[in-house]
């Protein structure tokens, strides 16, 4: 996601060269080249090989959805399979249909999806442009 969101916001550049990418997201080259190749086969990146070489977002960034990675790279949105949508695999309870756990893994699973499904790599640009002029206030925990 991270390697994406350097992509969208640099989506009026021809291309990313793969060591700005890292270098800006702290992510070791190897591991981000096998990342952007299997972004690549999905469709999320081209590349262009050769010195002037470097990755690309193969579609808009608002044409592609936070859900539709997450999906290609972890799967279910689901926190547990057994109220996935798309990954569903049944669990030990003796009864799924009058189980609390699931009703309210249904109830997170359903939140997540309407986020997901409604952010795209153009509203995380958008984001983190407005967190780099108002960040976030530090969080303060007590415990």
């Amino acid at each position: 996601m991270r390697a994406l969101l350097v992509l969208g916001l640099n989506y009026d550049q021809p291309v990313v060269r793969i060591y700005a990418i890292a270098e800006q997201q702290n992510i070791p080259k190897r591991f981000l080249e096998q990342i952007l190749n299997d972004l690549k086969s999905a469709g999320f990146v081209r590349s262009r090989r050769g010195v002037a070489g470097g990755y690309q977002l193969a579609r808009r960034p608002q044409d592609i959805s936070v859900a539709a990675v997450v999906r290609h790279i972890e799967g279910a949105l689901a926190p547990v399979r057994c109220v996935s949508e798309r990954f569903y695999e049944k669990c030990s309870c003796p009864d799924e249909t009058r189980c609390a756990i699931r009703s309210v893994m249904k109830e997170i699973r359903d939140a997540i999806v309407v986020i997901a499904e409604r952010t795209t790599i153009a509203d995380l640009c958008d984001r983190w442009r407005n967190l780099q002029v108002h960040p976030m206030d530090a969080l303060d925990f007590d415990i």
